[in-house]
């Protein structure tokens, strides 16, 4: 039954919302993705501006990386590839491109209807802040934070744990119970220091396991550079049904490369909001423009550079490996040799501690706005956490995997509902920025501008003190 709910919603209704308010977003900014990418650069520059006791767009960058780039890069893409065939890669790009737009979007609106927490000065926001005030519903808003909570901030969790240690044991015969272990000390010490401490880990561990990972698939993929060519060829005629052989067909290729493109990209998931709306930025739009390059480093970097590591190795014909991490293991290895699968290991235990700590900021953020002062709530989420990172290691989570897939479904609807009640905001939060663009100036946000809108003035009270230059 479960499975049966979830395979509708991913085949039928999560395609068609999913690509149809993708397009909308990119048709109706004059696609902003494509648009904005030089400035994606431009912003990338004052991105590194920190404002004391404030989250820097840089370190809210890299948590969001964090949490795009994990299992889904590496396990992710190998099951795609085997469920959907080669052809499946090709709709996971569909979905990074046009993801590119939708997170651009769904970001900007997380910033504008952020607020300030009074007792630490810092900011607070994500699709339940813009729900509950933009859309007018606190109802709505609970829904999506309690399916946030229950898929990050729990079952996610349990499922990086899950892929971290039977990696490590695969390489190393490390036992899970004893990944297990050191993988809760050394979250718990992490997370125990607040938002502010989790992004200064992240700023570090990100950019190294991210450099780390690409430099090796670069090296891969030059040392087969004649096959690039066969694989783009593969990865399309795959994504059109022209390689019966391969895969389940178009069907197949179109369910899993979307399926596995938003759980790896996590654009419209309404997952990504929540950290980008915690940087002190002069702009809205500002974040919105880095989070849509997020997207871009998820999927046409990483996601990529996995997917040629398997296709060049021809291990998307091999039938009886069914755990995507060792497929991408055995893939590597065949390319650099035995050290390959230890190196997956690795990178991969890189992966999951930054989504882990992702996750609990999710799952933080959540119970924050459920009851704000409720210090109680809090700490049951974190000891429950961290139970689930230790059960997590040792479990076969078959099952945990099909419920997160539900409900991340969900999540993704209700995301997507409420960006669809307030798509004339996100093109007026555009428009402003364009505008200011035009005039030779650093755009900077003007909560007067839009005095129709339940916006936080006292969040925006110093956005010109976050402007590092002035535009030539």
């Amino acid at each position: 039954m479960l499975v049966t709910v979830t395979d509708f919603l991913w085949s039928y209704v999560l395609v068609i919302v999913l690509i149809t308010m993708g397009l909308v977003f990119t048709v109706g900014s004059r696609f902003v993705q494509l648009r904005y990418f030089g400035e994606m650069f431009r912003v990338l520059g004052q991105a590194f501006h920190h404002h004391p006791g404030q989250v820097s767009s840089f370190q809210a960058l890299t948590l969001s990386v964090a949490g795009r780039v994990g299992a889904g890069n590496i396990a992710g893409v190998a099951v795609a590839i085997t469920l959907g065939g080669p052809g499946a890669i090709f709709w996971m790009w569909v979905v990074g491109l046009i993801g590119m737009a939708t997170s651009f979007f769904e970001c900007s609106l997380a910033q504008a209807y952020k607020t300030r927490d009074e007792k630490t000065g810092t900011f607070r926001g994500g699709p339940m802040y813009y729900i509950e005030r933009g859309v007018g519903s606190r109802a709505l808003g609970l829904v999506f934070t309690l399916l946030l909570l229950v898929t990050f901030g729990l079952a996610f969790v349990a499922l990086q744990s899950f892929t971290a240690s039977s990696s490590l044991e695969e390489a190393f015969g490390v036992p899970t119970q004893v990944t297990g272990i050191v993988l809760t000390a050394v979250v718990a010490v992490t997370i125990f220091g607040g938002v502010q401490r989790i992004s200064r880990v992240t700023e570090v561990v990100v950019p190294v396991m991210a450099v780390l990972y690409i430099a090796v698939a670069l090296v891969v993929i030059l040392v087969n550079i004649g096959q690039v060519p066969a694989v783009f060829g593969l990865i399309v005629k795959s994504a059109f049904g022209l390689e019966p052989a391969i895969g389940g067909g178009i069907g197949a290729a179109i369910m899993h490369g979307v399926r596995r493109g938003l759980f790896s990209n996590e654009a419209g998931l309404g997952s990504a909001p929540n950290v980008a709306s915690v940087a002190y930025v002069p702009h809205p739009v500002n974040q919105g423009i880095v989070q849509s390059f997020s997207v871009f480093i998820d999927t046409a970097v990483i996601c990529t550079a996995t997917a040629f590591i398997i296709l060049m190795a021809g291990m998307h014909t091999v039938g009886d490996v069914d755990n995507g991490v060792v497929l991408t293991q055995l893939a590597l290895a065949e390319h650099v040799g035995a050290w390959g699968q230890p190196f997956v290991s690795f990178v991969l235990m890189l992966f999951a501690f930054s989504s882990i700590l992702y996750n609990f900021y999710l799952g933080e953020n959540a119970t924050h706005w459920i009851d704000p002062g409720n210090r109680f709530l809090f700490v049951i989420f974190r000891v429950l956490m961290l139970v689930l990172i230790l059960w997590g290691s040792m479990q076969d989570l078959t099952t945990i995997f099909s419920f997160a897939d539900l409900t991340m479904a969900l999540l993704a609807v209700v995301n997507l509902l409420a960006l669809g009640l307030m798509v004339k905001v996100c093109f007026r939060l555009m428009r402003d920025y364009d505008e200011q663009s035009r005039a030779g100036t650093t755009p900077v946000f003007d909560p007067d501008r839009f005095a129709d809108l339940a916006i936080d003035r006292d969040a925006w009270s110093d956005a010109s003190g976050s402007r590092p230059v002035k535009k030539s």
